[in-house]
């Protein structure tokens, strides 16, 4: 850290292995488990080398930090790292500030710890911090976080390149991590205010894989911007989160927030997907945002698919650009499942698609099912959210192959009534086991040929595509019977179930496998899941 005292490296080349304990003493060597450092302080003042190692014995508690300064730290092959040795995790407990952080290096990787700060560290730390801070320069690469824990921070993990700095880092992993308890977030990445004009994005090669991140609660005194969500990506080009899960943050979010938190969702970045991870009662304290999945602002050729969302305040999936820059376009909703979402928020839905200038956007093969009992709020009884609600703003969007089912709420609700040349629906399925309505622009439909005819949407040559048949979701027929999971959400019947168009018609690559990972044959059906199962 800045103004560390800094102590002699042994002599020789090294690299070196540090160990750490309680047994131990600071007059040490600190090079063995035999004559380990007894303190965190006594460890952070050694100037650490490409290849060398801190290892914290395991089950014991240290209190300090430990920083990590330009010049330090390793490389791809020789990271330098931080870690547990012996039986559990070392666990760091900074005294008011951070817990690890990196300044203006890389080549560094964190592993088999936990970190947990105190109520000043709640306001003012992150758990693990990455720091770029240096303008123009390459980005710097190589990092890795693993089994790590984190909790009772501002942020539990955080990677940003500072206002000034054009790049940040590159090949970062972070798995098998678990980011709760957090005041403002879980997971962030964060770079500088994004152009348009000239996109640059701070960090490239991302992959985010096996996260939990949950009751990071948001700050209810932050009404300025949002706080309380589990995974931000922000200012990433080439990034994955997959097989993670975020649920009951944002609970303590300011009630009079411009913007709210989400569960797992991206802005400002490129080329970002979202695969295979869960998201589920995430809230709001406002009346904006605590959904689950969202791409956000300036989103561009990214995907959200096989992915889960259920019981949130606000949207499964959102889609949003909410600035005029063009920069929101060509991205993909595919293969995903919405269970009663937007609970407390009835002017969201199930997937919420709106924005300035956004275009081309594709929603396909995605299941959503709206139930109004038990919502969170008895205005949002009295004002049904639907399965699908699209905003002005955009063009060049394409739904299909969808399933689209309420109990008797709208199953879509469009702000206006789109023409196919902005907005086209084909081969979806709309089903309601109450009243069936749809809403369009200023009129209310209540049978699908009615809405068919007026709109033309729903067309093919000349042809009608679309049903309203009953795709048999066991959790739309008995909502008891099996819970808010994926199989309240798979046909439990052949015959009904009505088949979508083909990706020959559609134009549109459908990807190789649905929602459970079972191949999608040449004729599918509509919906997320492409095999039916029985009993």
């Amino acid at each position: 850290m800045p103004g560390v005292y800094r102590q002699a490296r042994p002599a020789g080349g090294g690299p070196y292995v540090f160990y750490v304990s309680h047994d131990g003493d600071d007059e040490n060597d600190g090079m063995s488990p035999e004559k380990p450092w007894r303190t965190l302080d006594h460890a952070n003042g050694v100037r650490f080398q490409p290849g060398d190692r801190l290892r914290l014995k395991g089950g014991e508690r240290f209190r300090g930090s430990v920083t990590l300064e330009k010049g330090e730290a390793g490389s791809s092959t020789e990271p330098v790292v931080i870690e547990s040795y012996g039986a559990g995790r070392a666990t760091i407990a900074p005294r008011g500030t951070s817990g690890i952080t990196v300044h203006d290096t890389a080549g560094v990787e964190i592993r088999n710890v936990s970190l947990v700060g105190d109520r000043k560290a709640l306001r003012e730390g992150v758990g693990i911090a990455f720091r770029a801070r240096l303008p123009g320069v390459r980005r710097l690469d190589h990092v890795r976080i693993t089994n790590v824990e984190a909790t009772g921070f501002q942020n539990g993990i955080s990677v940003g390149a500072e206002k000034g700095a054009v790049d940040g880092y590159s090949d970062v992993r972070v798995t098998d991590v678990s980011v709760h308890h957090n005041l403002e977030a879980g997971l962030v990445f964060y770079g500088p205010g994004f152009e348009a004009e000239r996109p640059a994005y701070a960090h490239t090669g991302l992959r985010i894989d096996r996260v939990k991140a949950y009751s990071n609660a948001g700050d209810p005194d932050s009404d300025t911007r949002n706080t309380g969500s589990g995974v931000v990506l922000g200012s990433v080009r080439d990034a994955r989160v997959m097989r993670s899960v975020a649920h009951d943050n944002g609970s303590r979010s300011a009630a009079d927030a411009e913007e709210g938190p989400e569960g797992i969702w991206v802005y400002d970045s490129t080329r970002v997907v979202l695969e295979n991870n869960r998201s589920y009662r995430n809230r709001t304290g406002s009346r904006v945002d605590g959904g689950g999945f969202g791409l956000d602002n300036n989103v561009s050729r990214s995907v959200m698919q096989y992915n889960l969302a259920y019981g949130n305040d606000g949207p499964g999936f959102l889609v949003y650009s909410g600035k005029p820059t063009g920069a929101h376009e060509n991205n993909v909703v595919r293969f995903n499942m919405s269970w009663d979402d937007a609970r407390k928020l009835p002017e969201y839905g199930g997937i919420v698609a709106y924005g300035a200038r956004m275009r081309n956007l594709d929603i396909y093969h995605n299941t959503v099912v709206m139930r109004t009992e038990d919502l969170a709020s008895a205005e949002a009884v009295g004002n049904r959210p639907p399965a699908l609600r699209l905003q002005d703003g955009m063009r060049g969007v394409r739904v299909h192959n969808n399933i689209f089912a309420t109990d008797g709420g709208p199953l879509v609700a469009a702000q206006s009534s789109y023409g196919p040349g902005t907005l086209r629906l084909q081969g979806n399925d709309y089903y309601s086991t109450g009243p069936w309505s749809l809403d369009w622009g200023a009129q209310r439909f209540t049978a699908l040929d009615d809405w068919r005819t007026d709109s033309l949407q729903e067309m093919l040559d000349g042809e009608p595509t679309g049903s309203s048949n009953d795709p048999c979701l066991p959790g739309l027929a008995d909502p008891v019977a099996s819970g808010a999971g994926p199989g309240s959400l798979v046909p439990h019947c052949e015959g009904e179930v009505p088949l979508g168009l083909g990706p020959q018609v559609l134009g549109v690559d459908l990807g190789s496998v649905d929602y459970f990972g079972n191949r999608v044959p040449r004729s599918p059906k509509a919906g997320a899941a492409q095999t039916p199962t029985t009993g």
